[in-house]
């Protein structure tokens, strides 16, 4: 036996738990070793510590997202009746409870305040189309205090028909395609999270959606908008206990175009 070889079996044998040492060559440990990221609804008892919010990776992302919608709005616009921009915050609804054993869990889509950035253009006979984007504020843990910290993300895009109810008063009508991201944080031997902290993977689901929202027009172009959507999210029982999801709320926007 090589003097290297007898000084790691030494190693092993002081500081590493019986249980490794005994099944596990100290080689193998060093060479072969991999971190790994579970899925909470496969591994309900891991525990996993609150991971700190990537804000700047989130801004940059928005960023991107902000000027890709600004130049397409902006191409509109031209041919545009009007325009609207809106911040809005919200929660979301889901059926279902947790259920949870040793090696599995399920947990309902539901809960948090949820923010969103979303702006349309109108166009003849008060037909249009929009965006919206929506994400959870702050990561919640699947399955209760304890479970792996994660975060979904909706985007949609609608077509849109705003009737007019009054001087001041309008509904938003709108229905369309998207797809909801999901984050679970929590170490991946990948560059993002090694060399830039963005320690996650993501479960991708398309979806449908129909909306609908009241606004009313406070002070000239600014209005409010209470509000409700209902997304059916396909195959999210991969990740949840529902596919159906409902987000109500209420946002504050901004019309561009005549009164």
């Amino acid at each position: 036996m090589s003097p290297v070889v007898k000084d790691l079996n030494f190693f092993v044998d002081q500081y590493v738990p019986w249980p490794i040492a005994l099944n596990i060559p100290p080689l193998k440990i060093m060479m072969n070793w991999r971190p790994s990221s579970l899925h909470p609804k496969d591994f309900a008892a891991a525990s996993y510590s609150q991971q700190p919010t990537d804000w700047r990776l989130l801004l940059r992302k928005l960023a991107v997202l902000t000027s890709l919608c600004a130049f397409f709005l902006l191409g509109s616009l031209a041919h545009a009746q009007q325009a609207d921009a809106m911040l809005g915050f919200g929660t979301v609804l889901s059926s279902g409870s947790s259920t949870c054993t040793v090696s599995s869990c399920v947990v309902p889509e539901k809960g948090g305040l949820y923010p969103s950035f979303s702006g349309d253009v109108i166009f003849k006979n008060r037909l249009g189309f929009n965006g919206e984007v929506s994400w959870r504020a702050k990561q919640g843990l699947y399955g209760g205090p304890g479970g792996q910290p994660f975060r979904p993300i909706l985007l949609d895009f609608n077509g849109v028909y705003q009737p007019r109810l009054g001087k001041k008063a309008g509904a938003d009508l709108m229905a369309g395609i998207g797809w909801q991201s999901t984050r679970f944080y929590g170490y991946t031997p990948t560059t993002n999270c090694v060399y830039f902290g963005a320690c996650y993977s993501s479960s991708h689901h398309f979806l449908v959606d129909v909306g609908a929202g009241i606004r009313y027009y406070v002070h000239g172009h600014v209005f409010v908008r209470p509000e409700a959507h209902f997304y059916h999210i396909v195959n999210n029982t991969a990740d949840f206990s529902s596919n159906n999801l409902i987000r109500v709320g209420a946002s504050i926007g901004y019309t561009i175009g005549p009164d």
